[in-house]
């Protein structure tokens, strides 16, 4: 608390300039006998205060109920620890009236646990603040009553120390704010920084079964539920942000900072088996000369590259989307675009396994390899266009500029070269993913 009394300043007027008008001020040391009269009568109604604590206390409590919600609640709840908190407040608050130097520490130490435990439970700050304003005007109108009821005459002197008063309330206002916040950040980083843990562990697979509803309840989606995982890399921030923004739009979804990805947590609706609508890779016609199926336009939103994983029941299998999202992510082309991996599974196998992958593109299209290296790009550029154009040579050839029978002649040279029949099944499903792991490895 400040000292009680302040000392004031006589006026006096500038070296050469006229005196004022008027009577000539007091002499200093009748200001200095008044403010000691203030503070006489300060100290006597204070100490009347301090002994019948108890009382001001039940006044505080019972104002506290009739006039601020949050701690009407609180006091139903646990009456005995609010009236506790009160008495030792107005303890210290009347205590520092009669001896400032003395119990200031001890009065801020105490308004500043009060902030620090009222963060703590959640108690508005608002209603906090209320409290001690409250608690101010009580002890003030206090002083009145004990100084009208002894001291009729004295109650004048009271306006010499009110501004003190108030100073008072106003100094342990701010330091009970400024605990109630410093508090408040720390549990909001502790908030956090457990969220970060939890979605953490649940998209790398290793949530426990226990963890999972607290994990639901502090990521707002439940633990039942059909979900995806989108991942999002970017180069830039405003097409990441995009790109989070076009995969979340009207639906549930946390999103994760990853160290390479933001990963998305994206609860399907009831009759959503994934992610639909945006940007797409893969799903029109193939650039003709980049084999498999991710080959595409960058999207519209820049340079954002999307993986979104196949549909997962249940927040338990979040892990396993994470992974799938990694790989649909790894499919998708550097300059960016938007691979959902459920329209291309056997690309995501390819991917998924990239030795196997190697050892089908040598198996299926080494063969080729003797050729020159044109001559063998027109191969595997027709082989692909065909395989695109649904085994079309007519359609082919429109989008290789040239005629069918020639698509039909660079086909037939494929098989001569290989031993593989482009009309038998299996070597069709061979052929196309060595032509996608072709593409991915090449890309």
């Amino acid at each position: 608390m400040h000292q009680a009394l302040r000392s004031r300043t006589v006026f006096r007027p500038a070296a050469g300039a006229p005196a004022a008008p008027g009577p000539r001020p007091h002499p200093q040391h009748v200001r200095s006998l008044i403010d000691a009269d203030a503070l006489r009568v300060l100290h006597r109604a204070a100490r009347v205060l301090l002994a019948d604590l108890p009382d001001l206390t039940d006044r505080l409590v019972a104002a506290l109920q009739d006039q601020e919600p949050a701690y009407r609640a609180a006091v139903t709840s646990d009456p005995a620890a609010i009236w506790q908190e009160v008495h030792r407040s107005l303890r210290h608050s009347v205590a520092s009236l009669i001896d400032p130097r003395g119990s200031r520490d001890a009065a801020r130490r105490c308004s500043w646990k009060i902030g620090a435990t009222r963060a703590e439970q959640g108690l508005p700050l608002d209603a906090l603040l209320h409290a001690f304003r409250l608690g101010g005007s009580l002890v003030w109108q206090g002083l009145i009553e004990e100084t009208c009821r002894t001291a009729p005459e004295d109650v004048r002197l009271l306006v010499h120390i009110a501004a003190d008063v108030w100073n008072f309330v106003d100094e342990h206002c701010t330091l009970v704010a400024d605990a109630y916040r410093q508090v408040e950040r720390q549990l909001a980083w502790r908030r956090e920084n457990r969220l970060r843990v939890l979605a953490d562990a649940l998209l790398d697979g290793a949530s426990r079964i226990a963890d999972l509803p607290e994990t639901a309840q502090a990521l707002d989606l439940p633990e039942e539920g059909r979900y995806v995982v989108v991942a999002v890399t970017a180069g830039c921030p405003s097409d990441a942000a995009g790109a989070r923004a076009a995969h979340g739009r009207g639906r549930r979804v946390y999103w994760h900072t990853g160290v390479e990805a933001d990963y998305g947590i994206v609860l399907l609706g009831e009759n959503e088996s994934g992610i639909e609508g945006g940007s797409e890779v893969g799903s029109g016609s193939r650039d003709v000369g980049s084999p498999g199926p991710t080959s595409a336009v960058p999207p519209a939103s820049g340079s954002a590259r999307t993986g979104v994983s196949t549909a997962v029941s249940g927040l338990a299998a979040v892990g396993d989307a994470r992974r799938l999202a990694d790989i649909a992510l790894d499919m998708c082309p550097r300059t960016g675009g938007t691979i959902r991996l459920t329209e291309h599974l056997p690309a995501a196998l390819v991917v998924s396994t990239p030795d196997l992958g190697a050892a089908l593109v040598e198996r299926v299209l080494g063969p080729l390899s003797g050729l020159e290296p044109a001559d063998e790009a027109v191969l595997l550029d027709t082989l692909a266009t065909w395989l695109a154009c649904d085994g079309s040579a007519q359609r082919a050839g429109e989008r290789l500029y040239c005629h069918r029978n020639t698509v039909l002649n660079r086909l037939r040279r494929y098989e001569q070269l290989t031993g593989r029949s482009l009309s038998r099944p299996a070597d069709l499903v061979e052929i196309s993913l060595a032509l996608t792991a072709r593409g991915l490895r090449t890309r």
